[in-house]
């Protein structure tokens, strides 16, 4: 009798390494976007208006992402990125004037994406659905206008969507999700559809990944500016699966 219970308790052990092992993922990467403006800032008081050079720039981007056995916890996905956009700013903009100068928009963005797993490689597919918390951390500034440099940092909630779909008998994968919110007269998307290849190695497997990112913000927040930008182009990173 004490044997069986032993071989139970052992056969049990292994079961729910076995779950838990399957349960328990990691992964994180990081990469270049090469990303293309677009848009204009404009001033709320006075008729200045900054346009985009729409000249494209290699920007750094990382995440990473745990998925957890625990029921009801949401998972957890983080995300960084910047991009910046040179313009030129004609008009007055409301404390100062402008007359064709040259300005520069940069923007760090960190993605706090609690998530849940709605299909978990079900038929080589999965679909995760969550919130974005966007945290954003902007600066402006005109060349050779004293005192024009504006900073912000605000909080942006959003939808967030993502599916996968793992092809059958190859190393590769096909990959898409979205991060939505309107409100008033802001609306912002980030949206993002990539290919990856997988190296087959035990423990760590290394990836790389090359994918399509468009992304939209058009908000009022930045004091007296109202920022309808745009971000578009391939980028392509190297991945860790665990």
């Amino acid at each position: 009798m004490n044997k069986n219970i032993k071989v139970a308790i052992i056969a049990s052990s292994l079961l729910l390494s076995s779950a838990n092992a399957d349960f328990l993922r990691a992964e994180l990467g990081a990469g270049s976007w090469l990303s293309k403006p677009s848009g204009e800032i404009k001033a709320k008081s006075g008729n200045g208006i900054d346009s985009s050079k729409e000249d494209s720039q290699a920007n750094f981007y990382a995440w990473a992402y745990f998925k957890h056995f625990l029921p009801l916890i949401p998972n957890l996905k983080v995300e960084y990125s910047n991009v910046e956009n040179e313009g030129r700013a004609t008009g007055n903009f409301s404390s100062y004037g402008t007359s064709g100068q040259s300005s520069d928009f940069t923007m760090k963005q960190i993605d706090i994406i609690p998530y849940y797993n709605i299909l978990d490689n079900t038929f080589w597919t999965t679909i995760d659905l969550g919130v974005d918390f966007k945290l954003i951390d902007t600066d402006y500034e005109v060349s050779g206008i004293q005192n024009s440099k504006i900073s912000k940092s605000f909080v942006l909630p959003m939808g967030y969507a993502r599916a996968r779909v793992e092809i059958p008998a190859t190393p590769f994968g096909i990959e898409a999700d979205i991060k939505y919110v309107k409100y008033s007269d802001n609306q912002a998307y980030d949206s993002k559809i990539k290919i990856d290849y997988t190296f087959d190695f035990p423990v760590i497997q290394p990836a790389l990944e090359f994918g399509y990112r468009v992304q939209k913000i058009k908000v009022d927040k930045l004091s007296n500016l109202e920022t309808d930008l745009d971000f578009s182009g391939v980028y392509a990173g190297l991945m860790f699966r665990f």
